[in-house]
């Protein structure tokens, strides 16, 4: 018989502790995609969480379900107000947030205000996300356990079975379970050691101990529940392993100066002391590449400049008005006064006529509420790809960073993002992230040196990367390309002028397809026919830049972004 998985044991023990001490732990947050894991851990809720009721609740619910409101429909019927009640008015809930990913912060910072209010009530977020889609971190972390099922088969999660009995004894014997003094205070240290700031997550891993005690019938936690509650709570938060831990798996086996002396342990005294058993427990039950992900994920996150979560928008500011449509109050929809009189103009004789209607000078039915519309615009992007290579540095690289101020100048008039790619050696890097700060952009382009070999196609390839993010968060990018337009490094690092010019075609036609503004400017003393063609193969504008003088580069610039 096929062993469960681990991580699948610790989301059953995490569903288990959660049922004894609900008000302690305030929920899980599951990250899962579709599929038999995702639906047997669904299936286990309402066993386990059977002493609350379990509501249901979706990313777009209106503050009219969430918090209760005017019933608009009874209300112009029966002509007096009818008022519905709101789910999380009620306690002892267990709150089940499906695609908790595209949760708007908005609605996050409500749940979150609802769990401080009311411990009874907790959230079980179902996180669907890929890559840096995630929960956002206001309702994360208040929330103990972080579970992680992606990757896992059928056959690694047999079906969660629950004992509510046994859940029950260790609810009433949770209130007689004590916690040392000592223990507490190693609890701090390791949160720290760990890299975990939360507050929370200490005590999390306290009130988690305090329930595996009372799962064993035991008066006091000892090191044991301690060391287990530990892992399952810090490990997924953990952002950095302690040093004394990173030293040990570098150099195993050293040895050590005391080790002529005796090391057994006395009567009653344990092996390790309770916190290096803590250091090690959370250790053993860290995800391998954990920290490699944690890094690449805050990477993706801060070049993209949005939380990463939900669908990706077509704007991100109102604009133009559009027609209104019909909907219904509540959100953050604005009602459309002018055509919802409209709409209930042609019915007013025969609504007043009608033996149930109340007399008032106008009846309005839910049916004509017609809702304000805009025509969004997003903002727009310029990300600047900048040659930092050899042959730039000794040609025009001064003169290329006084050509990218002035654009930086124009594009903050206009309150677009910028961002800063530079390329040089074999690698291209994102010094700076989309942003609106002028003086931050033209510090790291001041810092910019150049010097090695010109990796062009990787330039592009990376600016093309991060144009796709920020055009999912809302933003409209357009990359302005600066080189001398000498390639002479591959995609793969090799180099060869010939592999890299073939490189650089090969991605800007990507960038063509993926219909990507572009403007090329040659940095080189004189135009290069080769950087012509380029530019042909993105239909870009080509601008020599010793012919480039403000004027020109602003209006170039402001005709790529119309």
């Amino acid at each position: 018989m096929t062993l469960p998985a681990p991580e699948w044991q610790n989301a059953t023990l995490a569903l288990t502790l959660l049922a004894v001490d609900p008000e302690g732990l305030n929920g899980i947050w599951v990250r899962a995609r579709s599929g038999p894991p995702r639906d047997r851990f669904i299936a286990a809720i309402s066993p386990a969480l059977a002493a609350l009721k379990i509501r249901k609740l979706h990313p777009s619910m209106t503050d009219d379900q969430l918090f209760g409101g005017l019933d608009l429909t009874a209300t112009l019927d029966q002509g007096r107000s009818i008022l519905t009640e709101g789910i999380l008015n009620g306690s002892d809930n267990a709150l089940v947030l499906s695609m908790a990913e595209r949760t708007e912060p908005s609605l996050c910072a409500k749940l979150a205000q609802s769990i401080d209010t009311n411990p009874s009530n907790v959230v079980i977020a179902l996180d669907e996300g890929v890559e840096d889609e995630k929960l956002p971190e206001t309702l994360a972390d208040r929330l103990a356990f972080h579970i992680d099922l992606d990757g896992l088969h059928h056959a690694d999660c047999p079906e969660i079975s629950m004992d509510s009995d046994s859940i029950e004894i260790a609810r009433r014997q949770l209130k007689s379970v004590s916690i040392p003094a000592e223990l507490i205070s190693d609890v701090a240290k390791i949160a720290l050691q760990f890299g975990i700031n939360s507050l929370r997550a200490p005590s999390f891993v306290l009130r988690a101990a305090r329930a595996l005690a009372a799962m064993q019938r035991k008066d006091q936690i000892d090191p044991s529940d301690l060391a287990q509650a530990a892992a399952l709570i810090f490990g997924p938060r953990a952002t950095m392993v302690p040093t004394d831990q990173q030293d040990q798996n570098q150099a195993p086996d050293q040895p050590n100066p005391s080790d002529d002396e005796d090391q057994s342990p006395k009567d009653g005294q344990n092996l390790k002391a309770p916190d290096e058993l803590l250091v090690d427990a959370i250790a053993a039950a860290l995800p391998k590449g954990l920290l490699d992900s944690l890094a690449e994920a805050k990477a993706g996150r801060i070049a993209q400049g949005a939380n990463g979560s939900g669908d990706a928008k077509k704007g991100n500011r109102r604009g133009r008005p559009k027609p209104s449509q019909r909907g219904r109050l509540g959100g953050a929809a604005r009602i459309d006064l002018i055509a919802t009189l409209r709409a209930a103009a042609p019915w007013q004789t025969m609504r007043r006529n009608a033996a149930f209607a109340p007399s008032r000078p106008i009846h309005i039915r839910a049916a004509d509420i017609r809702l304000k519309r805009f025509e969004e615009k997003s903002d727009r992007l310029l990300i600047f790809a900048v040659d930092a290579s050899g042959s730039a540095a000794l040609a025009r690289l001064a003169e290329a960073k006084g050509a990218v101020e002035l654009l930086l100048s124009e594009a903050y008039s206009r309150r677009d993002h910028v961002a800063l790619i530079a390329f040089r050696g074999e690698t291209a890097d994102i010094l700076l992230p989309p942003t609106r700060s002028l003086v931050q952009t033209k510090r790291r382009l001041a810092s910019l040196v150049g010097g090695g070999g010109t990796p062009l196609a990787m330039g592009l390839q990376t600016a093309l990367k991060l144009a796709e993010s920020t055009r999912n968060k809302g933003l409209t990018p357009t990359i302005a390309l600066l080189t001398d337009g000498r390639a002479n490094i591959a995609l793969d690092g090799t180099p060869g002028r010939i592999t890299a010019a073939q490189d650089a075609s090969t991605v800007a036609r990507l960038i063509r397809a993926r219909q990507t503004p572009a403007l090329v400017i040659d940095t080189g003393n004189r135009p290069q026919a080769a950087l012509k063609e380029l530019a042909g193969e993105l239909q870009a504008p080509y601008l020599p830049l010793p012919r480039a003088d403000a004027h020109s580069v602003s209006q170039a610039i402001e005709a790529v972004l119309e």
